[in-house]
C-alpha cells in the first residue's frame, strides 16, 4: 500500500558538499552511508529541514542544501512515517543530480546552527 503524499513540490536533501561534487562527476547520487545502510536516500520538506540540520548535521560545515522537484523522482519516491510520526520523503533509487532545481552552500554560524536560505522552495 503507497503512503499518502503531502501536497509538497520540492523536497531538500543535506549533503556534504565533497560528496554531491562526486555524485555530479559520477552522474549520481547513491546516498551518505546512512541513505545506504537504511536502503533509499533521506530527503526532508522545508518545515523538517532545521529539526533534521539539529539532529543529524549540527556543527557539521561544508554543506550543500540540494532541492529537487518531487515530479521528477516519479514512482521511486515514497512518503514514509519517521520522526515524530511526520511522513518524511524517502527515494528508493540514486539521484539524479541533474534533477536538482538548486544546490545551496548551507551557512554554518558561529553559535553551530546552520542559517536556512530565505527563500526554500
Amino acid at each position: 500500500m503507497r503512503s499518502p503524499e503531502p501536497a509538497v513540490r520540492i523536497i531538500y536533501k543535506i549533503c556534504p558538499a565533497p560528496a554531491w561534487r562526486e555524485a555530479e562527476r559520477a552522474g549520481a547520487y547513491r546516498g551518505s552511508p546512512d541513505d545506504v545502510r537504511d536502503g533509499f536516500i533521506h530527503f526532508s520538506t522545508a518545515s523538517q529541514l532545521s529539526g533534521t540540520l539539529a539532529k543529524h548535521f549540527a556543527g557539521q560545515a561544508d554543506l550543500f542544501l540540494v532541492a529537487v522537484d518531487t515530479d521528477a523522482l516519479g514512482e521511486a519516491l515514497k512518503w514514509e512515517p519517521s520522526r515524530g510520526g511526520d511522513l518524511f520523503p524517502h527515494l528508493y533509487g540514486e539521484l539524479d543530480p541533474a534533477a536538482a532545481e538548486t544546490v545551496t552552500t548551507l551557512v554554518l554560524g558561529t553559535d553551530g546552527h546552520h542559517r536556512l536560505p530565505e527563500n526554500l522552495l
